[in-house]
């Protein structure tokens, strides 16, 4: 049988220890049927296979982000101004104000997550008498982490917060000296308080969530990511806030394999609320491109310990056992695949013996589960998940959060957040993801730099050493299939496997370490289909999507920030008096690089202080 596709010419990464290079493959009906030299693919090619000549570039499977919140992130993704990758906070205001200038009555400005301070050049973030500057009739919503939100003055009128309005159990609405809101939210110890804020804006309706959510997915193609698997979250009901993401696989418009977890949303109901999905949702239940996964993250309310390393580690409630072990037993005994949330050592002893207390009584036996985060999980705890046949999912939390945890905690603690070496080792499953998209980015470069680095996004070297290349890539491919019952499925460029793979604008294994934050995807594919295509692939592109809203930030700031040279990837360090990088012109001057690439550069972003 002849193949539909063939690329040759490449330099595959397969991820397949029994055959790791070629130079070529060949697919057909979505997976691939050879993987090996150019004359061994072309052996397949038939009167009508396509033939892509790949020109040398470096080739891997399609990235698998094991924790991403796709759905609820696709659903808001053309209302959101994205900080990720902004090289300074003057470039980000900047960008603030034009949006708000844009933006139509009664929407507001939001700035959800991937971003915080330390990577912008002033080393800190922006404060509420700026954003009432930038924006003084347009609400603006600015989400830090898990820790707090800045709303300027008409946010917080929108959402109707007084000096009497009372803190909601949880939280805080940080007052001056006249007991008047500030604009500062602060999470105290969990989150509820920014997310319950942030669902006061306005939604898009159906038709923009449509569009918005495969945006979100064009970006993610645009990153080499194939595969997400959907963590649930907060205010994601199922089945309501499906509906978009169902339409779009019935359209067969997805772009994105996408295995989704049920998180439940009534606290003191969790059981209830398993109890009715595991009698109305078949596990597994729908194809390749989008299917039901199992429970989680969140299992019981009183189960989540929020990170927030600017509060001490939160106390579990002493409820937590006798709440979270019948949902557990009825999980367990319905044979679904779970996952929970757990940041701390502390907590995950005490989920674990809940784990073991069922399992003397229902043998686990093989039925997948998982901690996701795990950030101090000792070895010795480890060696328990181990022996339950658990995984762990790491996710970047770090490189966005690092420098609170050496504050606190110390850099010699941080040298293990999360010892992924350490599970590696005792055999435990690992899957590598980002948390995207209300804390970290879900740029997977962001979070594969960091994994070889072990630097944050601020530049702080939190590891004596990084995983290798190759680890890390295993970790965001072949590692997280397993994370959705996939393994042998997906995550290899190998025979029989479903054909998903990107080929990278650099070479993920040569360039220097700094470099693999500024990798994108410039031909990417999924069940040998080309989902996105740019530089020389660019006339393969699929037909653009017009993004709406018109006013949307997405038509303006499309994505995760990145430089239009090599040079402009190293201009992060040195401010000038408008915010910008003062050493840009000199670096310029001395690498014989156009001054009018910089014009062009600053003046995106209205800088006027330097005379080119």
């Amino acid at each position: 049988m002849s193949a539909d596709l063939i690329l040759f010419n490449g330099q595959f990464h397969t991820v397949d220890r029994e055959n790791p290079r070629a130079t070529a493959v060949a697919i057909k009906d979505g997976r691939f049927t050879a993987v090996g030299s150019d004359a061994e693919a072309i052996a397949e090619k038939g009167s009508s296979t396509q033939l892509i000549d790949l020109k040398g570039r470096c080739i891997i499977p399609g990235l698998n982000d094991s924790h991403l919140h796709l759905i609820r992130g696709g659903l808001n993704y053309n209302l959101e101004l994205r900080w990720e990758g902004v090289p300074s906070l003057a470039d980000a205001l900047r960008m603030l104000k034009e949006q708000a200038d844009r933006t139509p009555t009664p929407q507001w400005v939001r700035v959800v997550g991937g971003w915080n301070e330390f990577q912008f050049a002033e080393k800190r973030m922006p404060t509420l008498a700026e954003l009432n500057q930038a924006a003084p009739d347009t609400p603006v919503f600015v989400l830090h982490l898990y820790d707090r939100a800045l709303l300027n003055r008409a946010a917080l009128r929108v959402a109707g917060y007084t000096r009497n309005t009372p803190n909601p159990p949880g939280g805080e609405i940080v007052r001056d000296a006249n007991g008047e809101p500030t604009g500062m939210l602060v999470a105290r110890p969990n989150a509820m308080i920014l997310y319950s804020t942030l669902a006061k804006g306005p939604k898009l309706p159906l038709e923009y969530q449509i569009n918005s959510t495969r945006q979100f997915m064009r970006e993610l193609n645009r990153l080499g990511l194939t595969s997400a698997i959907d963590a649930g979250g907060g205010f994601q009901n199922y089945p309501d806030d499906y509906e978009v993401i169902e339409h779009l696989a019935k359209e067969q418009q997805l772009t994105i394999r996408i295995a989704y977890n049920l998180f439940t949303q009534r606290p003191k109901e969790e059981l209830a609320d398993f109890k009715n999905w595991t009698g109305s949702v078949k596990l597994h239940q729908g194809d390749d491109f989008l299917r039901h996964n199992g429970a989680g993250e969140m299992l019981v309310f009183s189960a989540a310990d929020f990170e927030d390393f600017l509060e001490p580690r939160p106390d579990l409630p002493l409820t937590m056992e006798e709440e979270l072990e019948p949902v557990v037993r009825h999980l367990v005994e319905h044979r679904w695949p779970f996952r929970l949330h757990a940041t701390y050592d502390e907590s995950i002893s005490r989920m674990l013996d809940v784990f073991e207390r069922v399992n003397r009584d229902i043998p686990f036996n093989g039925l997948p589960w998982f901690f996701d985060h795990a950030e101090t999980i000792t070895p010795h705890n480890i060696e328990r998940v181990r022996a339950l046949g658990g995984g762990i999912a790491i996710q970047d939390r770090m490189a966005f959060q690092g420098e609170y945890f050496v504050d606190r905690y110390g850099s010699k603690a941080a040298e293990k957040t999360p010892p992924i070496q350490r599970m590696l080792a005792e055999g435990v499953p690992v899957g590598a993801g980002t948390d995207a998209t209300r804390v970290s980015s879900y740029n997977p470069w962001t979070s594969l730099y960091w994994l070889v680095s072990g630097k944050t996004v601020g530049g702080l070297a939190l590891y004596p050493e990084g995983l290798s290349r190759e680890t890390a890539l295993q970790l965001f491919t072949q590692g997280s299939a397993w994370f959705s019952s996939e393994q042998g499925k997906k995550g290899q460029i190998k025979v029989g496997q479903l054909a998903d793979l990107a080929a990278l604008s650099a070479d993920f294994f040569r360039v220097e370490e700094e470099a693999i934050k500024w990798i994108e995807s410039v031909l990417t594919v999924v069940g040998g289909k080309v989902v996105y295509a740019a530089d020389e692939f660019s006339n393969l592109a699929p037909p653009s999507v017009p993004v709406l809203p018109d006013w949307s930030p997405v038509a303006k700031v499309p994505g995760h920030w990145r430089p239009t040279s090599p040079l402009q990837a190293q201009v992060h360090q040195c401010v000038g008096p408008c915010g910008v990088h003062a050493h840009s012109h000199e670096k310029a001057r001395l690498s014989n690089v156009p001054t009018s690439d910089f014009q062009g550069f600053w003046g995106a972003f209205g800088c006027s202080c330097f005379a080119f």
